[in-house]
């Protein structure tokens, strides 16, 4: 199995993530009524089609999640384009290794349930839509990558490789990830990988190539603010965090959305 060293780093993110067609989830959320997000289990379609060559499970996947199954076989793992007259095999032998098989079973018996995810993202999305009432509510799917991708956002979608969340002390990761990279590769980092991709989509850095690395870092900051905002916790803690949030809670006439577009860094260290 051919394995991609990904590693999510947060400076680096505004480079990965390129604007492509995605299937949209009607209802936006308003300060009264939740909108439930509830994680697709695309991934168990995918697992059904890797593990026994179920392929009903196949035709489901291309049928009901058209555009996550191009964005995994063409962009994830860059095994083909979708109509390839041999593309199901292709994709089907990708897995067949004993590793992949491996990886397959454990994601699908780590997350065999996912309410507390469901209700983490509820929670969140709602609150982030009361901070920023022009932003959709994502449909969120599960997925199995092959440890290529931790998150992938596409549009108002995004998918959430549940292998690559299998806990720092999962005994294969040893062999293909760093101490610091796997430190970030636990449950509890689904929710604020979520939002801070999803947000970085919406709100990317202009000129990333000419910024300096104290913008990018700024502009990170930023995401990371609203990302701990929404979620009730502090996942993220440095001293431009805390400049920001002085900021924002002594400029009440500044919107949240309104701080994601200033590109004017010089007030934050």
């Amino acid at each position: 199995m051919t394995v991609n060293k990904f590693s999510i780093v947060y400076v680096l993110m505004l480079l990965l993530f390129v604007s492509c067609d995605c299937k949209l989830k009607t209802g936006d959320a308003d300060d009264d009524v939740k909108t439930i997000i509830e994680v697709q289990r695309y991934d168990r379609l995918q697992s059904r089609y890797l593990t026994t060559g179920d392929f009903s499970a196949l035709q489901q996947m291309s049928t009901g999640y058209p555009m996550e199954t191009r964005i995994l076989i063409e962009d994830i793992l860059e095994i083909g384009q979708v109509n390839d007259a041999d593309i199901n095999s292709k994709f089907l032998n990708f897995f067949q290794d004993t590793i992949a098989q491996t990886i397959i079973t454990e994601a699908e018996a780590q997350y065999a349930v996912m309410d507390d995810i469901n209700s983490q993202l509820t929670d969140a999305f709602h609150n982030l839509s009361k901070m920023l009432p022009d932003i959709k509510i994502p449909m969120i799917y599960a997925q199995i990558s092959a440890f290529q991708q931790s998150i992938v956002v596409s549009d108002d979608a995004i998918g959430i490789s549940i292998d690559k969340y299998l806990g720092e002390n999962y005994s294969l990761y040893s062999r293909y990830f760093t101490d610091e990279q796997r430190s970030q590769m636990n449950r509890d980092n689904i929710l604020p990988d979520c939002i801070s991709f999803y947000l970085i989509s919406k709100y990317p850095l202009r000129d990333f190539d000419t910024r300096s690395q104290h913008d990018r870092d700024v502009h990170i900051a930023k995401i990371h603010w609203v990302v701990n905002k929404s979620s009730g916790r502090k996942y993220y803690n440095n001293k431009t965090i805390s400049a920001i949030d002085r900021y924002m809670s002594s400029r009440h006439d500044v919107s949240v959305d309104d701080m994601l577009r200033d590109t004017v860094y010089t007030i934050f260290p």
